[in-house]
């Protein structure tokens, strides 16, 4: 619980006008009717002070502190993209990393990885059920303290001790991770920008594969990133 200065002078004056009012009263030399209904008028008036400042006083929750989070910064992209969607890709992630406290960003589609950018495991991220989840209920999951959960082990892979998740579903084929700094860190306006982007980054998506079919490795599982400029 928190106060504001003006909310803490309104609350103190009142205090101590109600206590020089006690003090004249009881060092009043003799009690008259005059002296009376003024004691009262200055203690309704005090106690008006003070419930203002009551008031006044707003809670405050203090801002979890951000977690020590291990990883090298970077941003990966799979081969083969087109240029139009590699632009979205890098503006999107770009935004999200500075506009809102996010540490990573992984954007799969269809089983495949096409971007990871900001603080980067040493491990490529494997979905697991919470993700999986998001997909099948085509809503977005928010994991606010991941100590919370038991199956937080499914984002290991993403970043060893993450405090908070975002699973963002695009469609029923891919989704955006989000991972933040801190328990508690993203908004509501930080979770409606990333549905906005995840519609649109769908679009383009669709798009990408409508006019040039997007090429993966041939071995199996994710496909090697090669090493992109962070100004993308």
């Amino acid at each position: 619980m928190a106060s504001s200065a003006p909310s803490r002078i309104c609350f103190l004056s009142g205090v101590v006008s109600l206590v020089l009012v006690v003090v004249n009263q009881t060092t009043a030399a003799s009690i008259e009717p005059a002296l009376e209904r003024a004691a009262v008028l200055a203690s309704f008036l005090a106690v008006s002070l003070m419930l203002v400042g009551v008031l006044w006083t707003r809670a405050l929750p203090e801002a979890a502190p951000m977690v020590d989070l291990i990883g090298e910064q970077g941003l990966e992209l799979a081969d083969g993209l087109p240029e139009a969607l590699a632009e979205e890709l890098g503006w999107g992630s770009q935004m999200l990393l500075t506009a809102t406290p996010a540490a990573a960003v992984v954007v799969m589609w269809q089983n495949k990885c096409l971007l990871r950018r900001g603080l980067l495991a040493q491990v490529p991220f494997e979905p697991g059920p919470i993700c999986q989840r998001a997909l099948e209920k085509a809503a977005p999951i928010s994991l606010v303290d991941l100590n919370l959960y038991p199956g937080r082990a499914e984002f290991d892979s993403l970043l060893p001790g993450l405090p908070a998740v975002v699973v963002q579903p695009i469609d029923s084929r891919g989704l955006v991770v989000l991972a933040g700094w801190s328990p508690r860190c993203f908004s509501r306006s930080d979770l409606t920008w990333l549905e906005g982007w995840s519609q649109r980054l769908r679009e383009r998506i669709e798009q990408g594969c409508a006019n040039q079919d997007l090429v993966w490795p041939e071995e199996a599982g994710l496909p090697e990133f090669p090493p992109v400029p962070l100004d993308l």
